[in-house]
């Protein structure tokens, strides 16, 4: 992969990650609730992650076989194993790209989501009367 195409990864990775945590944060009114609603429910977590990654990939264009080839071209050391279902469950090739280029994404959305909550998280004011 090209320098230019690995940094075009990175910021594309870097602003659905503030954009995923900001609407968490919003949702859950905080860092660490949100930190709480993931970690507490990984089924409804995966669901959540799966939706905005739909939304990013329509967004940024790359809900196409070109994005998809994209995305895998970023992480060529992600392991497949655990997409076995979404792979089964293509019909096109073009619609297994996406779904394994979607699924992939999404793990490192949520590792990089959880971070930054666990980040934020510590890094939150503590307001007036609190010890």
């Amino acid at each position: 992969m090209d320098l230019h195409q690995r940094q075009q990864f990175d910021v594309l990775l870097q602003t659905a990650t503030e954009r995923f945590v900001i609407r968490l944060e919003e949702r859950h009114r905080g860092a660490d609730a949100a930190l709480a609603a993931l970690r507490g429910d990984p089924a409804a977590a995966t669901t959540r992650v799966a939706e905005f990654v739909a939304a990013v990939f329509q967004d940024f264009l790359l809900d196409n076989a070109d994005g998809a080839a994209f995305i895998l071209r970023s992480l060529p050391k992600r392991s497949i194993a655990a997409h076995r279902t979404t792979i089964a469950a293509a019909g096109t090739a073009e619609d297994l790209l996406l779904r394994l280029a979607e699924g992939l994404f999404a793990e490192v959305l949520l590792t990089k989501t959880l971070e930054s909550l666990e980040q934020r998280g510590g890094y939150q004011a503590v307001g007036p009367g609190a010890s």
